[in-house]
């Protein structure tokens, strides 16, 4: 998974070469208020900006007070195991702060940047001051089988007690003036600290290599790679990662398996394993026959492991899952299965994006969309690889966002409002599901993971807006005959008005479409009356937005357009001033009733 880039901060005109030459040094963004030169992004909400960023996982460098970062980022706080880490820098450069994520790069960070700006980290957690290690944070290339003991540890330490290391870890030089040396015999790095359960460190030395045939249960791969782990003597927690080939990229049983170790999943085409031939333990014409490499588990270890890495174990199988083991030499990373997300951004403003969305941005490798959609990310854009596409490029963009995927990147296709609805939510299903004959995608775009990120709708915000139009049943519709035969609109129509439903209209109009939405008044006046309430509603979330009060009766076509989502009231539907000129259009609100009142009425309490 790709890790959000760092993004450096000046809040404060004097702060900016700092930023700079941190970004220079360290490597990452620069985001600047008021900047006075290039930026990579410009702060112009300060908070807004800072949480942003903070929800979308982007260790945090800011050259400002640290009471500013800590008032803005406070109402973010929740899961000290998941947020990013945040540093404030003060701006002379003469310290760094570890605010957010001290175990978790904070620290690391503080203290690279202190020896860029020459200056000092001002470190405050207790394992780093005085210990000089954290024991929960080893570093890349280990694992702590018991990371919820290590703060035992350490303030068992600190307080005095004696502890004991049992193998050799460089990491943990530091405490040589706590804990005396004891036996280096091959094995994990054990540290024992009186009245404590024992620390296990385990170096990450060994690639399984995987196979399956198609719909293997997860659990049967699982069972079988701890089985064969047991056998070797080796620990989940010295496996680096789990190879196969690039055909099951998609499979469960071989994604479930890197799951549940905890490590990433590594994919190679069929001519990687086969220049494996020469080293394979076990090599079969069949699968050659089938894949085209003599063998999918060993071949895939072995390739991962690179030069001067060797099998620990060979093939071992079970009815529909094989496993090896290779100890890694000069590693080779493949390729990670490919990843796109189908993301809803809300109308557009920061502050309706889900977190999840802002997440899956940051993570992403790059950015596909319309372009108004991606420059409305704001900070979450900045320094990303996109691909902006026209209105009306729809399945092209669909396409090429799936096909990147199928390279192995994260892409994220950018959407406003929910992705699902009348949007390209669907068009991704659809060419996930057209044979080749049919203009579908490639086998490799096919393997891709794709995740549809849930955003706020125009329906959703425009209800709000005003009050609660959607406050009982409803249906929406598009009027625009382009990719729906005018008919079946017509038809719909007749159905929602006789069904007496709240109706959001989409595209209500274009510089060609003009009359459908005048037919659509004329058909729900059949059924409705005319003070039946509607509302016009423009650019929601956006500093143009604009808010219209009418009645079904007094509905213009001219008023519309294709920025404008359309809610009509059912018969039910009611509107009313409330006197803040402020709220809903021009102080108007608008709510459909539940029937909560007839549900009291008769005894009922949900």
């Amino acid at each position: 998974m790709s890790c959000p880039e760092t993004v450096f901060l000046s809040l404060t005109p004097g702060g900016e070469d700092i930023a700079r030459c941190l970004a220079d040094a360290l490597g990452g963004q620069v985001h600047g208020w008021r900047p006075s030169g290039a930026v990579d992004a410009e702060v112009t909400e300060v908070a807004a900006h800072l949480r942003a960023l903070f929800a979308a996982g982007h260790p945090l460098v800011v050259v400002a007070s640290a009471g500013i970062v800590v008032r803005a980022l406070a109402p973010m706080l929740g899961d000290k195991w998941a947020e990013p880490a945040v540093v404030a820098v003060a701006e002379d450069g003469s310290s760094a702060v570890p605010l957010l994520g001290g175990h978790h790069g904070a620290n690391d960070l503080a203290l690279r940047v202190a020896d860029a700006l020459g200056g000092a980290a001002a470190l405050t957690t207790a394992g780093d001051v005085s210990l000089g290690v954290a024991l929960d944070a080893p570093p890349d290339g280990w694992r702590l089988e018991n990371p919820l003991d290590a703060k035992a540890a350490s303030a068992a330490l600190l307080a005095g007690a004696e502890g004991v290391i049992s193998g050799d870890a460089e990491f943990l030089a530091p405490l040589a003036g706590r804990v005396t040396r004891g036996s280096a015999a091959d094995g994990p790095v054990v540290l024992s600290v009186a009245g404590v359960a024992p620390l296990v460190y385990r170096q990450q030395r060994f690639v399984l290599g995987v196979g399956c045939a198609r719909g293997c249960a997860p659990q049967e791969m699982i069972g079988l790679a701890g089985k064969m782990l047991a056998e070797a003597g080796r620990s989940g927690f010295e496996v680096l990662a789990v190879a196969s080939i690039d055909l099951k990229a998609d499979e469960a049983a071989v994604q479930s398996l890197a799951s549940h170790l905890g490590v990433p999943a590594w994919f190679y085409p069929a001519e990687i394993l086969e220049a494996e031939m020469g080293r394979l333990a076990n090599p079969s014409e069949v699968v050659f026959a089938e894949v085209g490499c003599h063998g999918v588990s060993e071949g895939a270890a072995l390739a991962a492991a690179g030069t001067g890495g060797r099998l620990d174990a060979e093939k071992m199988k079970s009815a529909e899952a094989t496993v090896a083991l290779a100890e890694i030499g000069d590693v080779r990373p493949g390729t990670l299965r490919g990843h796109l997300s189908v993301v809803g951004i809300g109308p557009g403003h920061s502050e309706w994006r889900t977190p999840e969305a802002s997440r899956l941005i940051a993570e992403a490798d790059e950015l596909v969309g319309y372009g108004l959609y991606i420059d409305l990310l704001g900070p979450l854009a900045a320094g990303k690889t996109r691909q902006d596409f026209p209105l009306g490029g729809e399945e092209d963009r669909c396409r090429y966002a799936l096909e990147r995927a199928g390279e192995g990147r994260r892409v994220a296709l950018i959407c406003s409002g929910d992705a699902g609805i009348y949007a390209m939510g669907a068009l991704v299903m659809e060419l996930l599901d057209r044979g080749p004959e049919a203009g579908g995608v490639s086998a490799a775009a096919k393997r891709v993971e794709v995740v549809n990120a849930p955003g706020v709708s125009a329906l959703q915000a425009a209800s709000a807006r005003i009050g609660a139009l959607l406050g009982h049943d409803f249906c929406t519709i598009s009027l625009s005959d382009l990719l729906t035969p005018r008919a079946d609109i017509i038809r719909r129509l007749h159905a929602a008005a006789a069904g007496d439903f709240v109706i959001a209209f989409y595209n209500p109009v274009s510089k060609r479409r003009r009359k459908l939405l005048a037919e659509a008044r004329d058909i729900l006046l059949a059924e409705r009356p005319a003070e039946t309430p509607v509302l016009l509603a423009s650019n929601l979330g956006r500093p143009e937005e604009v808010l219209v009060q009418r009645t079904l009766g007094k509905l213009e076509v001219d008023e519309v357009d294709m920025l404008t989502v359309v809610l009509v009231g059912s018969s039910q539907s009611r509107a009313f001033p409330c006197g803040d000129r402020a709220a809903g259009a021009d102080g108007w609100r608008m709510y459909t009733p539940r029937g909560y009142a007839k549900k009291m009425d008769k005894g009922e309490v949900a």
